[in-house]
């Protein structure tokens, strides 16, 4: 369904992955990877939302790198160029803007695991341009990145998060609610019983939860759909 994509990112070029809807058009949705780089379960995702009538794009963050290896996922992350990532965060959502498929004024952005709190950050670097945020089981890792959480005010905030989860735990995603309620935004956590991080990836079945996660779809579709229109 979807094809790679070049788009300016700030004087260099970025790719990423862009799925849009047999109906020809839609709300744009920025989809942001997991610490394993863009592989084929981001791909699904963004083609998932173009069956659901959303224009999608996953820019690629690591720049063509991808592994399955924990350890080697952790250092990628970790490595991580944070201002080249926020241009290439900045030039996806430019590149929906001005994209004929893309219908609405603004974008939605989601990501899984680092691509969730990614997504956070860029909903504060782009408040004029990102009308949604979702985070899966997104925290932000990086010191250098730590977003003016003000700026959400404009952006409403859907998250979804797992109970038994060691890097975005209940305790830990409380205090973020908190914090950003404490800023103005709109915000509302969902935090799922029983299961642990990135249940909703169907690629990693001893940690997928099928119930949970058609649950975590259907409220992410109904809000963007909300606030995208």
């Amino acid at each position: 369904m979807g094809e790679m994509v070049e788009f300016p990112s700030n004087g260099s070029k970025g790719t990423g992955y862009l799925a849009v809807p047999e109906s020809g058009s839609g709300p744009g949705v920025v989809v942001i990877q997991e610490w394993w780089g863009l592989n084929d379960q981001i791909k699904e995702v963004c083609d998932r939302y173009a069956s659901e009538g959303f224009v999608a794009l996953a820019p690629d963050l690591y720049r063509g790198k991808a592994t399955t290896k924990e350890d080697e996922a952790g250092q990628m992350m970790m490595a991580l160029n944070i201002e080249q990532a926020a241009k290439d965060m900045a030039g996806a959502v430019d590149f929906l803007e001005g994209h004929d498929a893309v219908t609405g004024d603004g974008v939605g952005v989601t990501g899984f695991c680092m691509g969730g709190g990614l997504a956070l950050w860029l909903a504060t670097l782009r408040p004029d341009d990102v009308k949604a945020a979702v985070p899966y089981y997104g925290l932000i890792p990086w010191p250098a990145a730590q977003p003016d959480w003000s700026k959400l005010k404009k952006a409403p905030v859907q998250g979804h998060y797992a109970e038994n989860d060691d890097f975005a735990n209940p305790e830990t995603v409380r205090k973020l609610e908190e914090e950003l309620k404490g800023h103005g935004a709109d915000v509302e956590f969902f935090i799922y019983p029983g299961v642990g991080h990135a249940f909703t990836n169907h690629h990693r079945p001893e940690v997928f939860h099928e119930e949970h996660s058609q649950t975590a779809w259907e409220r992410t579709i109904a809000f963007f759909r909300q606030h995208l229109g």
